[in-house]
């Protein structure tokens, strides 16, 4: 096969073969090749040699026909979730401004992360890592001439990011919808025939919920469940169903996951804990944290210093690893809220809470929740009475996305700190029986 990332090739490879859906639509790799060409034409890249071309991610075809074109000039994009608000985007291109240094020509995509500081930072994906990433992907599940894999998370996060670069590489078919809905669900798999599909745990409950009496069709391969920890009970739930489960460990800087369920074992996903590592790829714990190495890694943070050859990678995740060599992550990041699967960074969320007039401190964590494995709590210290819930939503509502907003707050008199003097947020959880839920209307968590 000629060079996986091109569509120009994908178009000489498999011309007639069809590529993406969407809604009634669809198109070849042929037909996107030739709207990809025209992009090429209008696109405005610049002259910067190794600057990223901003992309906000949504699910559209006019965002994968410029994915495409940048992919071929082989430019980087440097993707944009397309929740984040107004002085969200500020503060991401503000981070990506003071990074004006070149990135490597094997960048694919750059990917910003909020660090424990809350600080942004862009994990730079680069093409080689991408491809054996779909190589790894391809070696557990295979591939088959049929397979349609749906795609309906934001192609701003890297499991929308590699549904898109596995398809093209694999010439497989991706079906495109904008933005997940729990009762379209089993509607898109049986109308588009999905062979393939990637959500996450709140997303999978939806379904389930939305829909007690589906059982997915005998075309329905393979539902990979990443980007939070699966409990238990869903997992029982989808085996009643019968559904083929793929339990996926990963995350943005190893270009998605590093572990998966065989897919042998698709119906008895609950044995295998968040499976075991996919090949080429080295998982180990040390000291309890969760370590991986192998040609999947970033090539590093933009504008900091790339990681060494060959290095391990310290996720910050809490694990083990069974006698099987399968992975059981018991934590994810010690400071990471993971909330319908999308990442919230406490240090970020107390940032925007205590610039708002009347708050004077803030310390925020994550309560379980069974919808959404978590939601965020904040515990408000007020310079003097507490502000009212209404004008404090209506702040967050502009400030911050909708899965980084409190859900439920409480006002103390200080809060508890370590030795050191710093925040304590270990015992943050502490003052979670004083809780009580913001009483102005929010947004959906995601």
């Amino acid at each position: 096969m000629t060079s996986p990332f091109s569509i120009l090739a994908a178009a000489q490879d498999a011309g007639e073969v069809i590529a993406v859906r969407v809604g009634e639509r669809q198109y070849t790799f042929a037909e996107l090749a030739e709207r990809t060409r025209a992009r090429l034409d209008a696109l405005d890249i610049g002259s910067g040699e190794g600057l990223p071309y901003v992309l906000v991610g949504s699910n559209t075809l006019d965002t994968l026909v410029t994915l495409y074109a940048l992919l071929e000039r082989r430019v980087p994009a440097l993707l944009v979730h397309p929740k984040l608000t107004a002085p969200e985007r500020t503060r991401l291109c503000a981070a990506a401004a003071r990074a004006d240094c070149a990135v490597d020509r094997d960048a694919a995509a750059i990917i910003y992360t909020s660090g424990t500081t809350g600080e942004p930072r862009g994990a730079v994906l680069g093409r080689t890592a991408l491809a054996a990433s779909a190589q790894a992907s391809a070696a557990n599940l295979g591939w088959q001439t049929d397979d349609c894999w749906l795609l309906c998370m934001p192609i701003a996060r890297v499991g929308g990011l590699s549904i898109v670069t596995r398809c093209l590489a694999a010439r497989r078919c991706v079906a495109l919808v904008c933005e997940f809905d729990a009762g379209r669900f089993p509607e898109w798999v049986a109308g588009e025939r999905v062979t393939l599909a990637s959500v996450v745990p709140t997303m999978l409950t939806r379904v389930l919920d939305a829909h007690p009496d589906w059982t997915p069709p005998s075309h329905l391969r393979a539902v990979l469940l990443g980007g939070a920890q699966a409990p238990p009970g869903l997992l029982r739930r989808a085996a009643d169903r019968r559904l083929p489960i793929v339990v996926t460990y990963g995350m943005t800087e190893t270009c998605s996951q590093v572990t998966a369920t065989p897919y042998a074992a698709r119906f008895e996903t609950a044995a295998w804990g968040a499976g075991s590592p996919l090949p080429g790829i080295d998982v180990r714990v040390a000291g309890g944290r969760i370590e991986v190495r192998g040609p999947v890694l970033m090539s590093g943070y933009w504008n900091e210093p790339p990681l060494p050859p060959h290095a391990w990678f310290t996720t910050g995740d809490l694990g083990e690893i069974d006698a099987r060599g399968c992975l059981h992550v018991h934590a994810r990041r010690v400071d990471l809220i993971v909330t319908g699967g999308e990442n919230a960074y406490p240090a970020e969320v107390e940032r925007a809470l205590e610039a708002f007039p009347g708050i004077a401190a803030a310390g925020v964590f994550g309560v379980p929740n069974d919808v959404w494995g978590q939601t965020v709590a904040a515990a408000l210290v007020a310079e003097r009475d507490p502000p009212p819930d209404a004008a404090l939503v209506d702040y967050l509502c502009r400030e911050l996305a909708p899965h980084k907003r409190p859900r439920h707050v409480c006002y103390v008199p200080r809060l508890p700190q370590t030795p050191a003097g710093k925040l304590d947020r270990a015992a943050l959880p502490g003052v979670a029986k004083a809780l009580r839920p913001l009483v102005a209307r929010q947004d959906a968590v995601t």
